[in-house]
């Protein structure tokens, strides 16, 4: 962890130095719904200082975090409109918009962070970013979300059976809502800055988030009990909208291409010791952590949604190929 805070001081400071000398000619506004600090939106700051590094200060990037800008849906039109230029969105919004991000957002695709690793690093992730084209949006790297698993105020989960019945808040994604039915719970899609009062009040009984989630939104204050079922490894994006693109030059999109895949390493980093401290945070706070969990009925029941979504020639051939991919 501290080679990473010095890789980000210096880039920092060298583009501190930088924007002394030159104004930068663009800023580009960057949003994400996650406070200040958490991963995320620290890759995407030590993105920006790496092009301002690279430009001799003439681009910058202003990150605007804490859904400052609005919820993820609202910033995707945002996005396409060039309101916004740079944008950390979880693939789940996108379900609806673009068929490939359908494949990586499966229910239990991943074996493993390593596995999605792997996945999404290779030829099948250049495919998924290279779809964003079609939509006014240039995908330009992936950044983790964690494995997401069932959080709830009532009850520890430990069957299909304890779900019954449940309301649990989920992304506003047509697929996360059939997940969620496939084993037996409600889904409710709400904007992610309404989930914890909807707890507090009873509105919904819980949600299902990685480890960070449930604690950067302080979920774990009014949901005790966290299910580790990981039933999803979803990848987070970063794009760009194409009208903001179109306006650089050729060269400055090489150079915002790079920072961003540059910025993946140190937001891996970050993300491995954020999961640890927010783990941590939430045992000693006396959240209920559920691990005795038999995965293989979730797995099962998961049979309709891939049925339901996975209907394309294209779509089945990438499950199969992140299948086969080590």
């Amino acid at each position: 962890m501290s080679y990473v805070k010095t890789i980000m001081a210096g880039l920092l400071a060298s583009a501190a130095m930088a924007t002394a000398v030159t104004a930068c000619e663009v800023t580009l506004r960057s949003s994400d719904t996650h406070p200040d600090g958490y991963p995320t939106v620290a890759a995407v700051n030590a993105m920006g200082a790496m092009l301002e590094e690279r430009t001799d200060g003439r681009v910058c990037v202003e990150v605007f975090h804490s859904a400052q800008l609005g919820e993820e849906k609202d910033t995707i039109e945002q996005t396409q409109f060039g309101v916004i230029d740079l944008n950390r969105v979880s693939l789940g919004p996108f379900n609806n918009i673009i068929e490939e991000t359908q494949v990586p957002s499966l229910p239990y695709i991943f074996r493993s962070v390593e596995h999605m690793h792997n996945v999404m690093d290779g030829p099948i992730g250049q495919q998924i970013l290279d779809a964003f084209s079609d939509h006014d949006l240039i995908g330009l790297a992936f950044y983790d979300g964690g494995s997401r698993s069932f959080y709830n105020s009532e009850k520890p989960i430990r069957s299909m059976a304890d779900l019954k019945g449940m309301k649990f808040r989920v992304m506003q994604s047509d697929m996360f809502v059939d997940m969620v039915s496939a084993v037996g719970a409600n889904a409710t899609p709400m904007p992610y800055g309404e989930v914890y009062s909807s707890i507090q009040t009873g509105v919904i009984d819980g949600a299902e988030n990685n480890w960070p989630s449930y604690d950067s939104s302080g979920h774990f204050e009014v949901a005790k009990y966290y299910t580790l079922d990981q039933h999803l490894i979803v990848p987070e994006v970063l794009v760009m909208s194409k009208k903001s693109w179109d306006k650089l030059t050729p060269e400055d999109q090489v150079l915002v291409k790079q920072a961003a895949v540059d910025s993946v390493p140190v937001m891996r980093d970050l993300w491995v010791a954020q999961e640890k401290a927010s783990e941590d945070k939430v045992r000693a706070a006396g959240s209920e952590i559920i691990t005795d969990i038999d995965k293989t009925p979730f797995i099962e029941a998961m049979v309709p949604v891939y049925e339901k979504y996975v209907t394309s020639d294209k779509l089945k051939d990438m499950v199969k190929r992140i299948q086969a991919t080590e």
